[in-house]
């Protein structure tokens, strides 16, 4: 007769506390590979360690050995074929009672087993019943495992940290933006987004909106698994960097200022502008301000052996370019792009240009020819930057893409790059001599609601005179590079002497900006002096900085008692501020978005204070982050942090 199994447990907190997964869920099994867990039977009968007890596990549409989605193993020793992966194991706990028929087991998933949910059954004398399910996630924990992280600190960084920060702006003007992961109450949720670019967000969120993906999964998840309107570069990683932390790959989002989107694989961007300065809205090359992916840990056995290309890896979601057929870009490996090794999988001559592509200006005559003015080989790939390990602050790890900016290392690399990329750049074109040296500067931090005052100096690097037309155009524009609207054009005649300096005064009134900013990111301001011969351009990216959200908590905060937060916002401006509304959210802190659109008006240079209420529900360090959206500022965004006393 049968030994018929009972009962089953499954011990779920026991489990998912050991495998550090019990903030997910007590009520499902998640276990990591490498790593045993407990699994208690009771059999209606006494059992003997001789008794048959074989359990299988399958994951998938069509489970096979072959696939390593699935594994019989136990008693009798299954046999395996020679091409069988990720076998699993167990061993008994001979200190159980199995006179009594409590069977304790140590079940080990192997480090190599696909991730997933996998059904779990068992058979005992040849009668099988199924046990239930459980959830297996890589781990970084393990030494067998390909996204094993040494460093526990780094671990907790980037695998357990549900919170983080986004670096956003310009080269020259870095921000940061708070960001809820909430990978530890995302579930399993495989999360989708649209992206848009045209400013256009009316059927749907502005990507400015978003500080959680937690917010966006949820959305995903309550819509049936719609796609969420809509998103950009900065929420396309965080919320892959959320799911990659919740299957247990080390993951960190990385932020490229200044970065290049080749289309044609020369790692050269050409950028034409005509004699106002002016570039044309659309173009299938730009400069981003910035641009955001995420870094994966792990092994690369698909690439050469020794572990070269072990380690960080690019992965890209933002939907740019085509890769083998789809819209992806990676992984990566960062040495490869460091080294320049442009045919190594997967899109590395890509990410290549993103960091350390050359730009190529030419100026567009009025009967249409066009004309190299210079190549800029220095200014792509500036500040690459993550969160620090344990820390708010920002690591620059722009060296570990290339090597310092204009050395003669990181020329050779370049060259070599473009020589394995097989294409053609535009070097062997003429460039027009540089006699005039021209810069612009701020001459005070450009802030949202003033005018901005900015100086243009030209420089004679030349033996005779110049009477040179100068003309000034600023454009808003949005991050990926492309221009939205034309705001300021003015034209001066100066007469530049021999060996001597020139400086004219720029001012971009506050009212003539404001309308174009509120859905842009920056303002472009380019300047091009012209004589009988040739032309000279620069430019400078402005970025505005926002007025600022202040919040206090009213301590002591404890779990489940009710906490207060306070918020303040001061109106900078002369006019009034319609449409206001506040979101704000936090892991442990609120079980969903809190939200409060119907703040009406706020008067000119009048401060608006609330006080929102909420009962934490865990304990530790918290990040409580707030949103402000109004009719002449969108989404300026704080953080803070709440110590929840248990």
């Amino acid at each position: 007769m049968a030994n018929r199994i009972n009962k089953v447990n499954f011990h779920c907190v026991t489990n998912n506390t050991a495998h550090r997964t019990i903030e997910i869920t007590r009520k499902q099994l998640i276990v990591r590979r490498g790593q045993p867990f407990l699994l208690t039977l009771e059999m209606v009968q006494p059992f003997s360690v001789r008794d048959t007890l074989l359990l299988t596990v399958e994951t998938g549409s069509a489970p096979s050995e072959r696939h390593g989605t699935r594994s019989q193993f136990g008693n009798p020793s299954a046999k395996y074929t020679s091409d069988a992966k990720a076998i699993w194991k167990y061993e008994i706990d001979r200190s159980a009672v199995l006179e009594r028929g409590i069977v304790a087991l140590s079940v080990t998933p192997p480090t190599d087993a696909p991730v997933g949910k996998y059904s779990l059954s068992a058979m005992t004398h040849g009668e099988t019943r199924n046990l239930g399910t459980l959830v297996v996630l890589f781990n970084p924990w393990c030494s067998g495992d390909w996204v094993y992280l040494p460093d526990d600190r780094e671990r907790q960084e980037y695998v357990m940290n549900e919170e983080g920060t986004v670096y956003i702006g310009t080269s020259h003007y870095i921000g940061s933006q708070p960001w809820i992961f909430g990978q530890l109450n995302s579930n399993d949720y495989e999360g989708v987004l649209v992206g848009r670019w045209d400013g256009n967000y009316s059927d749907g969120c502005s990507p400015t909106c978003w500080t959680s993906s937690v917010s966006i999964l949820q959305r995903w998840f309550q819509n049936r698994c719609n796609p969420v309107t809509y998103g950009q570069c900065w929420v396309f990683a965080t919320v892959m960097c959320t799911v990659m932390r919740f299957f247990g790959i080390p993951c960190r989002v990385v932020t490229n200022f200044q970065s290049a989107h080749d289309s044609n694989n020369t790692l050269a961007i050409d950028e034409y502008y005509n004699d106002y300065g002016v570039r044309s809205k659309e173009a299938s090359e730009s400069v981003w301000n910035f641009h955001v992916w995420v870094e994966g840990w792990m092994k690369r056995p698909d690439l050469m052996k020794g572990g070269i290309y072990d380690g960080w890896q690019v992965l890209d979601p933002t939907p740019q370019e085509e890769s083998e057929g789809v819209f992806c870009c990676g992984p990566a490996p960062v040495n490869a792009i460091l080294r320049g090794d442009t045919d190594v999988k997967y899109d590395v001559p890509f990410v290549y240009a993103e960091v350390n592509a050359d730009i190529v200006k030419w100026m567009i005559s009025t009967n249409g020819s066009k004309k190299k003015m210079y190549t800029d080989s220095m200014s792509v790939g500036q500040s690459i930057s993550t969160k620090a390990v344990d820390s708010w602050k920002r690591v620059d790890i722009t060296d570990s893409y290339k090597h310092r900016e204009g050395s003669a290392e990181e020329r050779a690399i370049f060259k070599r790059a473009v020589r394995m990329n097989s294409k053609e750049g535009q070097g062997d074109i003429e460039e027009a001599p540089q006699y005039v040296e021209m810069k612009i500067k701020e001459e005070t931090k450009a802030i949202n609601g003033q005018d901005i005052k900015l100086r243009l100096k030209l420089s004679s690097k030349d033996h005779t005179n110049k009477v040179l037309s100068v003309r000034v155009n600023a454009q808003a524009m949005r991050y990926n590079g492309n221009p939205a609207d034309n705001i300021l054009n003015k034209v001066q005649h100066v007469t530049l002497l021999s060996g001597q300096d020139v400086a004219i005064p720029i001012q971009i009134p506050f009212a003539d900006y404001s309308k174009y900013m509120v859905n842009c990111d920056s303002i472009k301001v380019s300047a091009v002096a012209s004589d009988s011969d040739e032309y000279y351009q620069t430019e400078t990216n402005i970025t505005l900085e926002q007025p600022v959200i202040s919040m206090k908590v009213l301590y002591p905060v404890h779990v489940n008692h009710e906490m207060t937060l306070e918020v303040e916002f001061k109106n900078p401006l002369n006019e009034r501020l319609r449409n206001c509304s506040l979101t704000v959210i936090g892991c442990g802190l609120f079980k969903s978005d809190y939200i409060q659109s119907d703040l009406g008006e706020v008067e000119p240079k009048a401060t608006l204070k609330l006080k929102i209420t909420t009962t934490p529900y865990r304990a530790g360090l918290k990040t409580v982050v707030a949103d402000f959206d109004c009719s002449s500022f969108r989404d300026i965004k704080s953080s803070c942090i709440v110590d929840v006393k248990p």
